[in-house]
């Protein structure tokens, strides 16, 4: 097939990587614009387009999409594989392809619909998730299904391990998916209307950590923050800590919400529950570091966290 890809992050690197080394013919790549970063606010092209421009592909980042639309039709694509692009495609662009736009979703639709449904399946404690492979349409990961993959969420997955797994077996599943339509072997299955849930974009207020909660909802919070945006918390004066996967320690009831112990090589904070060992943190404006030695640098020992 003549395709055009669209997509941005590192996530969808894996399947962009498949489709340059298949049979298809990578036309064009649609990505975001640079954006900028750091002190110095340099511009930094996104992870898709760098891959682009390594293998010679010509590469589209226009700030709205809508723009890009008569470069497309003059492509004339076969199908257009998406993942993670990061923009709404208008109504009248989804039928320049003539296989359709097919969206790589890090769910399993019609669970977790949304921008941020790998933070959410950990959060919300789920066991199981995977990928699917979809036509879109004008609604939000409401199109047909073409295929799907599980993955198992282990009790150590952070956002980002999830997000890797996914994106590494989710690009198989894609790449499987275009060479099935090529061959006429799909038909889009629509969506069922039972079991529809959503998986909103994480804001920062999300990440904060609730102290009152039990132990395992902690470490879930924790986990699904991990490693963007960060969940954290603060101490009673103010100061905000960025806190990176914990232990669990079901023994230890003797703590209280927020309560913080110092012992000789890990620092204990209490749940609603158990007690939990912190392992890195990352205190406001200094660099991650063991929470052992971030205690033992303090000149006065902390009594809790808010």
């Amino acid at each position: 097939m003549r395709l055009v890809f669209a997509g941005t992050p590192a996530a969808a690197v894996p399947a962009l990587q498949l489709l340059i080394d298949s049979h298809h013919e990578i036309l064009s790549v649609l990505t975001q614009p640079p954006s900028r970063t750091g002190r110095g606010r340099t511009l930094i092209p996104s992870a898709v387009e760098l891959l682009a421009r390594d293998h010679g592909i010509e590469v589209l980042a226009p700030e709205k999409v809508a723009s890009a639309a008569e470069i497309l039709r003059a492509l004339e694509p076969d199908c257009i594989p998406i993942v993670a692009y990061g923009q709404i495609i208008p109504a009248d662009m989804l039928a320049i392809p003539a296989f359709g736009w097919v969206n790589l979703h890090f769910s399993l639709l019609p669970a977790l619909r949304g921008a941020a449904p790998v933070q959410h399946a950990i959060w919300g404690g789920d066991q199981m998730t995977g990928a699917t492979t979809f036509l879109l349409d004008q609604g939000m990961d409401t199109g047909p299904v073409l295929g799907t993959m599980v993955e198992a969420i282990l009790p150590s997955d952070t956002a980002g391990s999830l997000l890797h797994k996914l994106s590494e077996s989710g690009a198989v599943l894609l790449h499987q998916t275009i060479d099935a339509l090529e061959q006429g072997l799909l038909t889009p299955v629509a969506q069922p209307s039972d079991g529809v849930t959503y998986a909103p974009k994480i804001e920062k207020a999300d990440a904060r950590i609730n102290w009152e909660y039990p132990a395992r909802e902690v470490d879930r919070r924790i986990r699904a923050m991990t490693p963007a945006p960060g969940a954290w918390t603060t101490s009673p004066d103010g100061d905000s800590f960025v806190i990176d996967p914990i232990v669990l320690i079901d023994s230890d009831h003797s703590l209280g919400p927020g309560e913080i112990r110092i012992e000789r090589n890990r620092v204990l904070v209490g749940t609603a529950t158990t007690a939990v060992a912190l392992g890195m943190l990352t205190p406001q404006g200094r660099k991650s570091m063991k929470a052992a030695d971030w205690a033992r640098g303090l000149r006065q020992p902390q009594e809790r966290f808010m």
